[in-house]
């Protein structure tokens, strides 16, 4: 594989060989997984440790506050500093914490390093960021899309790996793979990552903290990007927060083993929708965009008839997961083609609204079950797929496409 050191990191960057992108793939489905191996692991976890059911929850809560509170403290940094001693080294924390989590005598010790566990899988948006930086103009979307779809992977498949070792090797087998994983890819990439210098917009952290709202205001292409990719992520929690409790209810009753594959069958859409990114670099984000979020309305439609029928339900989650990549592919395509040197700004900006819309759909879920069921379900996400319609037609079409955008400067 040939390195990516002496590649350039400006807008003029050669094409990347696509044993390059997978290496980037691989490392970023491996950094995000990390914050989500401890969802199926709650119950054993809690078991082992005599620690209460009402307080087990709090270790999932906690590694996702850590990893949304990463996205704007952290990610922001790849501005300032060397993005591959920043990647290595939070690779190496990530290892670190994943290790001490494995040896934890105590409920307790999981709980405080369950933040610190979730912070350093910021090393994913990192990544992604990173390939939007090295890869040429044309290639850009269809890398993002590649590296993206790797990071989905890794948030779908991290139960359903979790899951298996537990059952073959118990929990704290789990963190001792995945720590030894993020070492494996902090070797790998110190040897093959670019040695770029950092953009130099600002030495001082607290100034780059503030010119994430400067973009945000400035960048109306920006903004409603973001709008996107939070209606589109709420649509993803809604799904698999409340698919578990269809599947382990009347008619499925599957057991957990059988209910975390269907992870796989959601990482076969996100795969799928790579070629989204060849569409935005052939300059048809408009066209992804509005198909999209069409088959977005549409596979509620197929998920609502699921609640009785396994095949409408396999449809439902392939076609939801290959929409919502696509849609999140095509945002980054245009959030990444705004001019100047602020990508990880431009990705912590974005990123905390995607996650943002993945919070507000899964507090929905629980309301929506209780009262009505998987039919209320449904009838909330499909309630956001319109929204997303209804704002991709009231957004003026300068404001939703970055090549139509005239060059500004970033602060």
């Amino acid at each position: 594989m040939r390195s990516l050191n002496n590649e350039s990191v400006s807008g003029s960057a050669r094409a990347l060989p696509r044993s390059t992108v997978a290496l980037l793939a691989t490392a970023t489905a491996t950094a995000v997984a990390v914050a989500y191996y401890s969802q199926p692991l709650l119950e054993a976890i809690g078991t082992d440790l005599d620690i209460p059911d009402s307080v087990t929850p709090l270790i999932v809560t906690l590694t996702q506050v850590g990893f949304a509170a990463s996205l704007f403290l952290i990610l922001p940094l790849g501005d300032m500093l060397n993005r591959r001693r920043l990647i290595v080294g939070l690779s190496i924390l990530s290892a670190l914490a994943l290790g001490l989590t494995a040896l934890a005598p105590t409920g307790g010790w999981v709980l405080w390093l369950a933040p610190l566990v979730g912070a350093m899988a910021v090393v994913a948006q990192l990544l992604v960021a990173l390939t939007a930086t090295v890869a040429a103009p044309a290639q850009r979307g269809r890398a993002v899309g590649s590296v993206m779809s790797g990071l989905l992977i890794g948030i779908l498949l991290a139960r359903t790996a979790a899951g298996l070792i537990a059952d073959l090797a118990g929990w704290r087998a789990v963190y001792v793979a995945a720590a030894a994983s993020m070492l494996v890819i902090a070797v790998v990439l110190a040897s093959r990552l670019p040695s770029e210098q950092p953009a130099g917009t600002t030495t001082n952290y607290f100034h780059l903290l503030g010119s994430v709202f400067g973009l945000v205001r400035q960048q109306p292409v920006l903004r409603i990007r973001m709008l996107f990719g939070a209606i589109a992520f709420a649509q993803f929690s809604i799904l698999w927060t409340a698919l578990t409790g269809l599947l382990s209810g009347e008619p499925y009753i599957y057991s957990e083993s059988v209910i975390g594959l269907f992870g796989v069958i959601g990482a076969a859409g996100a795969v799928g929708a790579r070629f989204a990114g060849k569409l935005a670099d052939s300059g048809r984000a408009q066209v992804t965009t509005w198909g999209t979020a069409i088959v977005m309305l549409v596979s509620w439609a197929a998920l609502a008839f699921g609640a009785s029928h396994l095949i409408a339900l396999v449809l439902g989650i392939v076609l939801l997961d290959f929409a919502i990549q696509g849609m999140h592919i095509t945002n980054q395509s245009q959030i990444y083609a705004l001019p100047g040197d602020a990508r990880s700004r431009i990705t912590s900006a974005y990123m905390t609204a995607y996650f943002a819309g993945g919070a507000l759909g899964s507090a929905a879920v629980p309301i929506a079950a209780s009262r009505w069921g998987w039919a209320g379900v449904c009838t909330v996400g499909a309630g956001f797929a319109l929204l997303q319609i209804l704002v991709a037609m009231l957004t003026p079409r300068h404001a939703s496409y970055a090549l139509n955008q005239s060059n500004r400067a970033n602060p």
